[in-house]
């Protein structure tokens, strides 16, 4: 089974998917023939890397004056997972490098840790993931080489297959994030319960599709 996770390090949403999609795969016996690809689908490919506002008041923007309750939601899904989402904290960058890392760690099967460490470094402790300074630390404590990290931070190696993610989902179908793609199925939402997370990956018909 081939499980693609489109994904944006600026997304709650994503870190609140992958914690549980995470949970659903610790239901499910065997791992030999799973196979999890990181995505990359940028959110704000025109953010530059220098933080402006934050996400809260970027979604001030966005929603007005159902802004404050739409956040509060955010939060509270985030924790009942063990997340602290500090939106007030989380500045929107640039996502590309972040991505282009990514690339690097799933060919040194460390993608997940990655993502995992990004997140929190974003949604938690509101870091730059634009700056190189932040994407080598996290790097490093992802177990990554820091002289492969510099290298690729330095170029522009994974930055062909960064796009080729933005071309791969619109092929897909997909349209936002996080998005789930099971062996080239039509894409899910990639925020679902634990247990129609755990049905998908026995393809059984999830909460919405059962009668």
């Amino acid at each position: 089974m081939k499980l693609e996770m489109y994904a944006d390090v600026l997304c709650p949403w994503c870190y609140i998917g992958k914690r549980r999609l995470t949970a659903a795969l610790a239901q499910r016996s065997g791992r030999d023939n799973l196979e999890i690809v990181w995505r990359a689908y940028e959110l704000a490919p025109d953010q530059g890397r220098t933080p402006g506002p934050t996400a809260s008041e970027a979604m001030a923007g966005w929603w007005g004056e159902q802004a404050q309750a739409r956040i509060a939601r955010i939060r509270s899904l985030g924790a009942a997972e063990g997340l602290e989402l500090n939106l007030h904290l989380a500045r929107p960058v640039n996502s590309f490098d972040a991505h282009r890392l990514v690339k690097l760690a799933a060919d040194r099967g460390r993608a997940d840790q990655l993502m995992e460490l990004l997140l929190y470094a974003y949604h938690t402790e509101g870091n730059n993931v634009a700056d190189p300074q932040v994407l080598r630390r996290v790097g490093g404590a992802a177990g990554l080489d820091g002289g492969e990290v510099r290298a690729v931070l330095d170029g522009d190696d994974y930055a062909e297959e960064v796009r080729a993610d933005r071309r791969r989902a619109a092929e897909h179908g997909v349209t936002g994030v996080p998005s789930l793609v099971i062996d080239g199925r039509p894409p899910v939402p990639g925020v679902q319960s634990v247990a129609d997370l755990t049905g998908l990956l026995r393809n059984e018909p999830t909460g919405s599709d059962r009668a």
